[in-house]
């Protein structure tokens, strides 16, 4: 040994410290609801909070939208495709479809880093990093949202970043969304329907909240509901036609669309009395839209009736075809049934 004494510099250490206090002070005085997207990826807590993750729902379909709108204005769309449906149709995917999976996905992801989350366009690279800091005032003043907690492994989440990719590319913008779905325990509890052009958001938390904009719909005059008004998608209305004709009888009239978010929202606006699809369709398409009729007193089911589940371990795909009606599913339900039953179990 020579004898020498070896000093610690504690200056760095002290200067560490003090940074680790005021970051500490600066995350804990924001708002539970305000606190920077940052913040749920230092959390440990295995718990998520439905009320923060409906407001981050609302946000993520609506910076979405902004991205979708933003790729329209720039004439960029840079399209191409992903091949075809089960119908044959072509499926396109653009720079908005992508744009706005990034930021929706993404800034979800940051904010709950331990909630599963299912995205039309995961396969899609993003190069950029996306996030965002919840912000309540998304929520309407007279809404009464709850802090309600459940488990995050109970809880998965469904994105579609522009449903009505098709149409977009065709600038009928209408019939564009963007949709986020929170489902606990397989079943869809959240529901949000952004409309990017309109500006508006349709948005329900089942049992317990939903928007303005919802309920307005909802209170539009209803329609005569002695005649089936049966919305089917506009890419394959004419083998939906005969199924329906046979089903509700040669007075039921058919109102074509596109887009399963749009079309979830003409059976809440009573412009029809139920939405029809015959053949398999994602569950990023139809999440919100399930949530939404449920929490007006509705249902969506497979044409067999059965409840669809949105587990994290569940396929992405329905295939057993769709039903969504607020107030004639079991009604019509009978008639597919008993039609069923008296041509060997066919739908045509």
């Amino acid at each position: 040994m020579n004898g020498r004494t070896i000093r610690i510099n504690r200056v760095p250490a002290t200067i560490t410290a003090i940074l680790l206090t005021i970051a500490l002070v600066y995350f804990l005085n924001f708002q539970k609801d305000e606190r920077p997207a940052i913040y749920g990826m230092l959390r440990s807590d295995n718990n998520v909070n439905l009320r923060k993750m409906l407001i981050a729902a609302i946000q993520a379909a609506q910076r979405g939208g902004l991205e979708v709108v933003d790729v329209m204005h720039s004439r960029q769309l840079k399209e191409r495709s992903k091949g075809k449906t089960a119908e044959g149709v072509n499926d396109p995917f653009t720079d908005a479809d992508g744009r706005s999976h990034c930021v929706m996905k993404q800034g979800l992801q940051r904010i709950f880093p331990r909630v599963r989350i299912f995205s039309e366009e995961d396969k899609e690279h993003c190069k950029d990093a996306y996030s965002f800091d919840l912000d309540p005032t998304v929520l309407h003043e007279t809404a009464k949202v709850p802090d309600m907690s459940v488990t995050a492994q109970d809880v998965t989440v469904w994105v579609d970043p522009l449903d009505a990719t098709k149409e977009f590319t065709e600038e009928l913008y209408e019939y564009v969304t963007t949709m986020v779905c929170v489902a606990v325990a397989g079943r869809p509890v959240i529901g949000v329907i952004h409309s990017p052009f309109s500006g508006q958001t349709a948005w329900a938390w089942v049992g317990q909240s939903r928007s303005e904009y919802l309920q307005e719909l909802h209170q539009m005059p209803r329609l005569n509901s002695d005649q089936p008004i049966i919305t089917v998608s506009r890419s394959h209305a004419a083998a939906v036609k005969n199924v329906a004709r046979n089903v509700f009888g040669a007075n039921v009239s058919l109102l074509t669309a596109a887009g399963a978010g749009y079309k979830v929202l003409q059976v809440v606006a009573n412009n029809a009395t139920a939405y029809l699809h015959t053949s398999i369709i994602k569950k990023w398409d139809i999440c919100a839209g399930e949530a939404i009729l449920r929490a007006l007193g509705g249902a969506m089911t497979t044409l067999d009736g059965e409840r669809i589940q949105y587990g994290p371990h569940d396929s992405s795909v329905n295939t057993g075809g769709l039903l969504a009606s607020l107030d004639k599913h079991e009604e019509y339900m009978e008639l597919i049934s008993k039609y069923r039953t008296t041509h060997n179990g066919k739908l045509s």
